[in-house]
């Protein structure tokens, strides 16, 4: 039989063929192309069917949504496009692939302008994933579908796969398709797309992918990706990407590494950026043993900030009543300011425990952090020494609480 144009070829495809059992699903589309056409073709015969085609879609009555678009397209609704993918989409899922794949490819050369050609592409290759073709990325010009083939290759044919993701490297392609490329690398684990991520990572291929790759080794984990970032860590001289491959020991829970160089790396900013890191992974017993055995300042105060972020209330309080040093002192003190009310009682201990009147005023600045409006007007109340005092009010002043506005309102009454 043939058919005089694709419209007919369309309908007959629909309504010729029995269900078949419903393989699996394919590529979901971006429902936003359907938003478009709705206020246009509200009440009319066709945008009616279209509406009862996607329930049958969502309710997964397959022949009776392949019914209902197939009608659309015959009314000539302007939902066609839309409803052609959705009638190819339904014919997939009663597993009648041939006739969703003539339907895809009828598509761009009935409706060449239509918002729907990048999921009828993308649909057609999951189809003709599901039959056992091979995708064609060389045959792709648009980035994403390209992605979307090889991504398939890589699980159906890796050897054909990782020549054309080393092609896509090397050449002209965007620096976006460049890094999906890696991470299609990074996922697999042919011996081939290990060593190009190696060399990547290394800086030894495409230097400005090397971030990314030591990005993805952390990300993909596994003892072979750790061990490869550290025999990078330890060959490099490049701080910038010792700071990269901490980062990504922190991403793969290597908190051994991360310890490590925060005891023995020369350089005080890589050792602070690895206690940073141990902070993240929530390391607090091993940022207080290295606060204990740190010289430098600088190091130690970005232990305090791993404290912080670990959470790490108890050892920055101990820091906050006896640690020797001002300076170091007064950060723990606004630390506790910044982890919130539940410090208070313990603000309140150093504050009244003290007679330098910096680390009150340090004290003063963490209640108002808190917004802690009632330590303030106690300390704005009986506080003998003037400027203590008459920082607390300032702090009040600037405050969007009711308590504190009250005090002031008393407090000028008073005067």
């Amino acid at each position: 039989m043939t058919f005089r144009s694709p419209l007919a070829l369309l309908f007959a495809l629909a309504v010729g063929f029995a269900a078949a059992p419903a393989p699996a699903s394919p590529v979901e589309p971006d429902p936003a192309n359907d938003e478009k056409k709705e206020e246009k073709d509200a009440g009319k015969p066709a945008d009616k069917l279209y509406k009862q085609g996607r329930k049958a879609v969502d309710d997964e009555r397959w022949k009776d949504a392949a019914a209902a678009f197939a009608e659309v397209i015959r009314l000539k609704g302007a939902r066609s496009d839309a409803s052609a993918y959705w009638l190819a989409y339904s014919m997939n899922k009663q597993g009648r692939k041939s006739e969703a794949l003539a339907l895809l490819r009828a598509f761009a050369g009935q409706y060449p302008s239509s918002p729907w050609l990048k999921d009828v592409r993308a649909l057609e290759l999951e189809v003709r994933e599901g039959r056992g073709a091979s995708a064609d990325p060389e045959g792709e010009s648009d980035e994403d579908l390209k992605l979307m083939a090889i991504n398939s290759l890589v699980n159906t044919d890796p050897e054909r796969a990782l020549p054309l993701l080393e092609k896509i490297l090397k050449g002209r392609s965007s620096d976006e398709l460049k890094e999906r490329a890696l991470f299609v690398l990074a996922q697999s684990g042919a011996p081939r797309a290990r060593q190009i991520l190696a060399d990547v990572a290394r800086g030894n291929a495409h230097p400005d992918l090397q971030e990314k790759a030591i990005h993805y080794l952390g990300v993909f984990r596994g003892k072979e990706n750790r061990d490869l970032l550290d025999e990078i860590y330890r060959s490099t001289t490049n701080a910038d990407v010792k700071e990269q491959i901490l980062h990504a020991f922190m991403i793969s829970g290597d908190r051994e590494r991360v310890l490590d160089a925060a005891r023995n790396e020369k350089s005080v900013e890589l050792r602070g950026e690895a206690a940073h890191q141990l902070g993240v992974m929530g390391a607090r017993a091993e940022l207080w043993q290295l606060y204990r055995t740190e010289k430098s300042r600088e190091v130690k105060e970005e232990i305090i900030q791993g404290m912080f972020i670990a959470g790490d209330i108890d050892h920055i309080l101990e820091l906050a009543r006896t640690e020797p040093d001002h300076e170091l002192r007064l950060e723990a003190i606004q630390k506790l300011g910044v982890m919130g009310v539940r410090t208070a009682p313990a603000l309140w201990e150093i504050y009244r425990g003290q007679n330098d009147s910096e680390i009150r005023e340090q004290v003063i600045q963490a209640f108002f952090v808190q917004g802690n409006a009632k330590a303030l007007i106690e300390i704005a109340k009986t506080e003998k020494n003037r400027e203590l005092r008459e920082e607390a009010v300032q702090k009040l002043s600037v405050m969007n609480n009711k308590e504190a506005q009250d005090y002031l309102l008393q407090f000028l009454k008073e005067d």
